[in-house]
């Protein structure tokens, strides 16, 4: 197999699992143990590079949102677009905080397809008790959004560490607990996304460096580009389900792959 091939691949899987509450750093763990990447070098890299079009495409589909064409026409417009970005920005610090503090000891121990494949079943199992009960619903607009509850999202977040949980889907479950519409929810699930995987891309990006070969940065290059129009497209996807559907097959899906991975992890050792 190609390694271009191979980084398209894993930009498809990067696109689709990166903002559905399937969590795609489990996914990468899974795939990684099939696929023969160049080096350890090259992989750190091409991870944190591929999730950078992830967040491109949160920045172009959300523009508008993002970057209102009122915040630079008038005080009130500019307040507003100040506010949303402070509560997104209120929202990251303490996975930040938590992910400075503990990111490199969480990679050691906890990196791995057992942490993973709990960490999905627990996962699945919690969304589908979420969808058999009816939550208080208060917040329709991120404008009516109070801080205090930003952060509360924030701290849902950092669950998310574990590999396997899928930091969509512990920032959606912590909006829908704390009284956000579906949309609400997963509306701001993506904004943090923006902040938080820009800062663990660099910081991943400064720290070990990206000394490639020509070919490897073809192949990355090739990867990215597939993230960015898969994740667009399920982007738009997901905003469109949730306003007529709930999270119950990704719960189950969830814990069908769960079961599926503990398995086969139990059959090598037959």
């Amino acid at each position: 197999m190609s390694l271009i091939f191979k980084t398209i691949l894993l930009g498809i899987i990067q696109g689709i699992t990166e903002f559905l509450p399937i969590s795609s750093t489990g996914h990468m763990i899974i795939v990684e143990e099939y696929l023969d990447l160049p080096s350890e070098e090259f992989k750190k890299a091409f991870f944190v590079i591929v999730q950078l079009g992830s967040i491109l495409a949160v920045l172009v589909y959300f523009w508008k949102k993002l970057f209102p064409a009122a915040a630079f026409k008038d005080k009130e417009g500019f307040n507003a677009f100040f506010r949303l970005w402070l509560k997104v920005s209120a929202g990251v610090l303490p996975v930040m905080l938590l992910g400075y503090l503990f990111g490199k000891a969480i990679q050691e121990h906890l990196y791995g397809i057992w942490t993973v494949a709990i960490a999905l079943f627990l996962g699945g199992v919690v969304l589908l008790l979420l969808e058999g009960r009816k939550l208080p619903l208060h917040h329709n607009e991120l404008e009516t959004f109070p801080f205090p509850k930003a952060i509360g999202v924030g701290l849902f977040q950092c669950i998310a560490l574990i590999p396997g949980v899928s930091r969509s889907a512990s920032t959606i479950i912590g909006g829908l607990l704390l009284g956000c519409s579906r949309t609400l929810a997963v509306e701001y699930s993506f904004f943090l996304s923006i902040p938080t995987m820009f800062a663990a891309s660099a910081y991943s990006l400064l720290k070990s460096g990206a000394h490639l070969t020509k070919a490897e940065w073809t192949a990355t290059g090739a990867g990215f580009i597939t993230a960015f129009f898969v994740s667009w497209a399920v982007i738009a996807f997901l905003m469109s389900y949730i306003r007529k559907k709930d999270f119950r097959i990704f719960g189950w899906y969830r814990i069908i792959l769960a079961l599926l991975l503990i398995a086969w992890k139990l059959s090598l050792r037959t």
